[in-house]
Parts: structure tokens; sequence; C-alpha cells
């Protein structure tokens, strides 16, 4: 049986283009003699559509390019992710379904089981699960069909198995001799070894080969990396499509002796091409060509800055250098150096004539003194802030807010100022991943600076001024910032980093709940981690829980 996966880039709601897509995929099948096409979860309307199900015109228009893709499938079978309408006389209405089209109508629909509702994922919300599952027959093969979620509650797990029920174990039970899965898994930063690991263990323990379709692209916060694959029945990754990009390919499950395939990548490298496709889904599919940088001369913009002229391409990228009095000149000289490795437009425009007019007002608002402390430091990120926007209003570019996950957990940001933007870029990036992404970048030719990377990191907002001032050391700070947030330890079970004491950690927790409110007014942050701030991480701002120290 020769199988093809077709792995798309989606647009949620865009019928026409995903349609179009998808027939493309659908034709290319054809010409290689494929005897069942397979698409990801949802690859209709893209994934997640969220509350756009409560929409009773984009149900409709789902069911109409459904039936058009029947149609145009003739002559082959397809399996793809599709909202259906729940049985009769359930509470929800429609259920998340893999749905077998042939012979120009849908023959064969097995409804998701394990709906997810943890960290980005609400499908209760608006799904009715299966009450059952059965097996599909297709070229003398039994086939169990499987939607995302129904292959994370194996054996895998051991005693923390997540879920009652195991899907991928009925279906065999019933006599399926291969599960096919139709996914959209977003990806974060370990996710494709792990998610073959288990897969692999699924199809061991149960001695069949298991096919997984996986969406690609970006929609809003969330990136899926593809890597659809195929497993044999000894657990074996014996086929692996593209990560972060949109492929396809034929595979035969039940084949012998394939050769098993290497590792996806190492985490740098996936990490940039996350963020590569991130940046460029999100403005591209607003319909948006091009983005606007304040750059800085320090590590977060000029990463910042790399990511969206990989994903954009040199000529829809601005970089905007704003020097003020505190700036030191090799800041400058960084920024226009690193405008020059990557091939952007750099623009440069003093604010110290602006923030003189501030203190002047200063004055008369608050009385004259000698200095305004934070106010003052914190105007001038203002004024860059309100001069990118005018950019952005002026010529239509999106601005990229250049702030890292370590900055965002503390507050170590000010409101209005390099927190304005359309899409945090590097918002789920702790700063010394940061850091490991310039790095990685300098090969094979040089892009961030070498005095970007070496100098200690500053905001320029006051003079002599150096981060660790106010924060501890960043190994330090993302070490126990990592234990709390992504890894969801209790504070008093947090392992006190090297060259730190339990009141660093006491202090750093303290700053990550008093900036919650700050965090609300963020910009889209792409997620690249377990726990990303935004919809993953949902905490009220006024609270007095602490974190049991």
């Amino acid at each position: 049986m020769r199988i093809a996966i077709g792995q798309v880039d989606q647009t949620i709601g865009d019928y026409e283009g995903n349609l179009e897509r998808i027939l493309r995929v659908l034709e290319r099948a054809r010409s290689e003699r494929a005897d069942l096409l397979v698409l990801p979860e949802l690859a209709i309307c893209g994934y997640p559509p969220m509350d756009l199900l409560e929409r009773a015109t984009f149900l409709r228009d789902q069911r109409a390019a459904l039936d058009q893709l029947a149609l145009a499938a003739r002559g082959l079978t397809v399996i793809t992710g599709a909202v259906l309408p729940a049985p009769h006389g359930r509470r929800r209405r429609i259920a998340n379904s893999a749905v077998v089209l042939q012979d120009g109508g849908l023959v064969f629909s097995q409804d998701k089981t394990l709906l997810p509702t943890y960290d980005v994922f609400d499908e209760q919300r608006h799904f009715e699960p299966a009450q059952q599952r059965r097996v599909w027959e297709c070229g003398g093969r039994r086939i169990g069909l499987t939607v995302c979620e129904d292959i994370w509650s194996g054996a895998f797990w051991g005693d923390e198995r997540p879920y009652r029920i195991d899907p991928v174990d009925e279906l065999v039970d019933q006599g399926a001799e291969l599960i096919v899965t139709v996914s959209a898994s977003p990806w974060e930063q370990g996710k494709i070894a792990f998610r073959e690991a288990m897969i692999a263990d699924a199809a061991r323990d149960h001695g069949v080969p298991l096919v997984f379709a996986n969406l690609v692209g970006g929609n809003d916060a969330l990136i899926f990396d593809g890597s659809s694959s195929c497993t044999d029945a000894h657990g074996r990754t014996v086929a692996r499509l593209a990560s972060f990009a949109e492929d396809f390919g034929v595979f035969e499950p039940f084949g012998r002796d394939a050769p098993e395939v290497g590792p996806a990548g190492d985490d740098v490298e996936l990490l940039d091409r996350a963020l590569v496709l991130g940046v460029r889904d999100y403005l591209h599919k607003l319909g948006m060509s091009d983005a606007v940088i304040g750059l800085s001369g320090g590590i977060d913009s000029a990463v910042t800055a790399h990511v969206a002229q990989r994903a954009l391409g040199a000529g829809h990228v601005l970089g905007v250098l704003m020097p003020g009095p505190f700036s030191s000149d090799h800041s400058v000289s960084d920024a226009l150096e690193l405008g020059r490795n990557l091939g952007i437009e750099t623009r440069t425009v003093p604010i110290e004539s602006i923030y003189k007019g501030y203190l002047e007002q200063f004055a008369h608002l608050f009385g004259p003194r000698e200095g305004y402390g934070l106010t003052q430091e914190n105007v001038q990120a203002r004024i860059r802030g309100a001069l990118l926007m005018a950019v952005s209003n002026f010529e239509g570019r999106l601005v990229l807010a250049t702030g890292n996950k370590s900055e965002l957990s503390v507050g170590y940001t000010t409101l209005y100022g390099d927190l304005v933007g359309g899409l945090a870029v590097i918002g789920d990036v702790l700063k010394t991943d940061v850091y490991r992404l310039a790095r990685a970048s300098n090969h094979p030719e040089p892009r961030v600076p070498q005095g970007t990377i070496d100098k200690p990191p500053s905001a320029e907002l006051a003079p002599d001024q150096k981060d660790t001032d106010s924060l501890p050391p960043y190994d330090v700070l993302d070490a126990i910032l990592r234990q709390a947030i992504e890894e969801g330890v209790a504070g008093d079970a947090i392992e006190t980093p090297p060259g730190s004491d339990p009141e660093t950690v006491r202090r750093v927790l303290r700053l990550v709940d008093a900036n919650e409110y700050k965090r609300r007014q963020a910009p889209v942050v792409l997620r690249v981690s377990g726990k990303a701030f935004g919809t993953g991480r949902r905490l009220p701002i006024v609270h007095r829980s602490g974190w049991g120290l």
C-alpha cells in the first residue's frame, strides 16, 4: 500500500486558498500512484479555529469545501481532518474528525476521542468526543484512524498516563494493522524527538506501523513544525518530511528493511527555523510584507532582525537606530554593522532633543529637580516606541517587538515603549538561548556583530547602566525561570543555581507575579516552549497565592 502525506500550511478560514493547496497535493499523489493520501488535522479550515467554530458561516463554508474536495478526489482515497456534525442529541454540535473521501463522497469518519484542554488547547469548549473507536478497511487492510491527541495516551507515559482511554490500544484490539493519525501538533523545543519517541513506543508496543500527518506553518502564536513521519512496526522512524516547510512524500508502511532516519536537527537550528516560519506566516497571512525593528546594538534586536531578514527578505525589513543621551558609540556602530551584514535598510533618528523636551515638561509637571529616576529612563523607551509606531502607521510596516522571555518574566521592559509592536518574535526565548541563536547565526557568514555578542547587556537608559544592576546574571535568572515557568516546579523546590541564594529565587518569583499586568498588554508571543506567555498561561493579575515560599 502506497500512502502519500500532504504536509500543508493552511490559513484559518481561507477555504479557497487551503483547498487550492490541497488540490495541488492531490494531483501529485495521483502522479506518484499513491493508493491513499493523508492530510493533517482540520486541514480544510485550519487549526486552531477557536471560536470561529461558533459562526454558522464558518461551518457552512467548511462543509462546502469538504464536498468540493470529495468530488475532486475521485479515483483516489483521501483521509483528512474536518469538522463534522456531532451525533444527534450530544451537548456540543460538532466533532473534530478524521474523514475518508472516496468515489466523490464521505464514506467513513472517526471523531477525535481525546480533546486536550491544557496549555494552548481548549477543544472541549467546542467539540464532542468520540464515544467509540472503529476500524476502517481499505485495500484489504484494516486501518485505525486517530486524530492528534488520540495517540498521546499509551504505555509510554507509565504511571503518568494522561487519559484513561487509549484509542490506539482499542483499535489494535479490533484488528487494526496500521494506525493513521491526522495531526496539528504545535512545536516547542525538544518536541520532534519527544513525539517520535512516543510514536515509536506505540508502534513497537502494538506491533503495527503508524503514519503521522502533521500540519506545518504559523497560526498566530502557534508554530507547527510538520515533520510528518512513517514509523514501522518495530518502532523505527523510517521516513520524515521536512520540518518547518510544506512537503510531500509517499511511503510503504508495510515495506521491509527501510533504513531509520536520523535526528531532525539540533536544538538551536530548529529554534531558528521555527521563529523564521512564525514571523513569515504571521505577516504574510495578515496580508503584510514589511517589518520595522528598533536597533539598539544589543543582542535582542540583533537576533530579531536576523530572524526577520530570513523570514521576509532583506528588502522588507527596516532597522531604525534611535540613539539617546546614554547610548554608547559602539551600540550605534554595532547596529550599523548588523544592518550591513543583513543587507537591510537602516535609518538613524536621534532622540535626545525629544527627550530634553520631556524633561522640560517634567519640571512643570513634577517640579524642578536633579533627575526623575525611572520616569526619565522609561520615557526614552516610550519615545522610541512612538517613533516605531509612526513608521508603522506611515509606511504600513509591522513593528516587531524585541523583548526576550527573561525580560518579560520579570518586567524588565517598558509598557508603551519596547513592548509596542504586533509580534514579540523572541518573547518565548530565554536570554541565554538568544545568545545561542546569535552565535549560531554567524555560520557560515557573519551576521550578528561580535561586539554585540561580547558586550555586557544594557538598556542604556542611564549612565553606565548594566542589566545586572537590576537583575541576577542571566544564567542564574534563566535557570530559575526555566524551573518555575516552563517546568512548573514549586517555589520551595526550585534548585538554587550556582552563584545565587534562596533570596534570589524569592525575589525573581516576586517579580514574575508583580509583572503579569505588563505581559497582559504585550504583543502576540511566538510560542516555542512548553509554557509561553499568552493563551497557554492564564493567571489573574491580582492575586496573593505566592509560590510556596
